[in-house]
């Protein structure tokens, strides 16, 4: 080991090739003064031997040690090219293995904190706190190294089964307008493949558009829930793939057209919204439960409430109707599936049924085929909806965003499963 203190002290502070002039300390922050060892340079035009014009001082936030903050200011050359007929004047010298251009952080400070921020979900805020420097500075770095990690073109290689789902991004304006983004995953590795804007069509069909033809010829089944928007892209674009309905959401739209017809039926019968003692409004939890989730004293508390305020069993074939859309997820019989889905159908359609259960029935019979094909491919949109959370999580700890590259990127780092072990090895542009 070398006895030599400046030696030892550039290994310390390990920028790579530059000598250390100084190192200040205050009690609060450590500042190091360094300059590269390169004394010749080449214009980056012509390749004649430049001038040196001088010195430019450049502070750089470096990675904090212990309770300090660190301060690395970087003594940058300025060059000139003596080539009359040259086109270049001037330039600032630059070496990434000490920061990238334009960015206000070292390499090192720059690579941990789109780790600290993209990875593990820590706030800008946070991690700009830690380091002593300004919101501005780490989030212009994260977004940096973060587009370089996420351009990996095997970042997702071939999917299979592709979901789409909405979630709101941020309300904007005066009247806080809800704007919201479409996520497009892979749903059988829970990844997330890109995020766009806006909940309309043109978004992921653009998207989709922009892939190889061999790419989307191995998507073999589309996830949805109820949305013709989506079910439009999927048409469009990969025609081939077996498109599946969400279990969840048609279960929930028969519980919605459920509550639908309690509601309704306490309004006719009572000339008013549900209230503490009203028999219906005391059924609302046990009429959304499972059949088998309720005991004895739930059935017979159910049947009692149903008997007392549902006089013409309106209501009562609403929950049957529930629970009838319940059992068609009870089997795995891709044969009877259709057919099960085509007897509720017409059962639903009966015109004695209540209007909510007729537009059940009219939901079902639209989407017939989607939910039919679950029994064959058992996938559903509950991967989109994890990923779904996760962005949330991220939102919730920027306390909302207002620019939707940022949220791009950051849900991406965050839920799109990047290669981190390249982290070390990416270049900002």
């Amino acid at each position: 080991m070398s006895s030599d203190p400046t030696r030892m002290c550039e290994i310390l502070v390990g920028l790579g090739d530059v000598n250390v002039l100084s190192v200040d300390e205050d009690g609060t922050a450590v500042t190091v003064t360094v300059e590269t060892r390169a004394t010749i340079a080449g214009c980056p035009a012509c390749g004649v031997v430049a001038s040196s014009k001088g010195r430019r001082p450049v502070s750089l936030v470096d990675c904090c040690q212990g309770l300090r903050t660190f301060v690395v200011v970087w003594l940058k050359r300025r060059w000139q090219c003596l080539e009359p007929e040259c086109s270049t004047r001037s330039w600032t010298e630059e070496d990434r293995s000490i920061a990238a251009p334009r960015l206000a952080l070292t390499d090192r400070a720059g690579r941990w904190v789109t780790e600290q921020v993209g990875r593990f979900g820590r706030s800008v805020n946070e991690v700009a706190i830690a380091l002593g420097c300004d919101w501005h500075t780490v989030n212009d770095t994260v977004m940096a190294y973060g587009s370089a990690l996420l351009a990996d073109p095997d970042r997702f290689g071939k999917v299979s089964a592709l979901g789409l789902d909405e979630v709101l991004f941020a309300r904007i304006g005066r009247y806080r307008t809800a704007t919201f983004s479409t996520q497009l995953v892979d749903v059988e590795r829970g990844q997330l493949l890109d995020v766009v804007e806006g909940k309309k069509a043109e978004g992921p069909k653009t998207w989709l558009e922009g892939r190889s033809e061999e790419w989307l010829a191995g998507i073999r089944y589309a996830t949805l829930d109820l949305s013709a928007t989506y079910k439009s892209v999927f048409d469009a674009v990969v025609p081939s793939a077996i498109q599946v309905a969400d279990p969840f959401h048609v279960v929930k739209h028969a519980t919605f057209q459920l509550d639908e017809c309690r509601r309704r039926v306490q309004q006719e019968l009572l000339g008013h919204r549900g209230r503490k003692g009203d028999p219906l409004f005391r059924a609302r939890r046990l009429l959304a439960k499972a059949t088998e989730r309720l005991d004895e004293r739930g059935k017979e508390k159910l049947t009692g409430l149903l008997e007392a305020g549902d006089p013409n069993g309106q209501v009562r074939m609403a929950w049957h109707a529930k629970e009838s859309v319940r059992e068609l997820y009870s089997h795995s019989d891709a044969h009877l599936a259709l057919t099960f889905v085509d007897e509720l159908v017409r059962d639903m359609g009966d015109k004695d049924m209540p209007p909510e259960v007729r537009s059940l029935g009219r939901t079902l019979k639209r989407w017939r085929l989607q939910i039919a094909a679950w029994h064959t491919a058992h996938v559903s949109n509950g991967p989109t909806e994890a990923v779904n959370n996760l962005i949330k999580r991220v939102k919730r700890g920027a306390f909302g965003f207002t620019n939707f590259a940022n949220y791009r990127i950051r849900s991406l780092l965050y839920a799109g499963k990047p290669n981190w072990s390249m982290l070390g090895v990416v270049s900002p542009p």
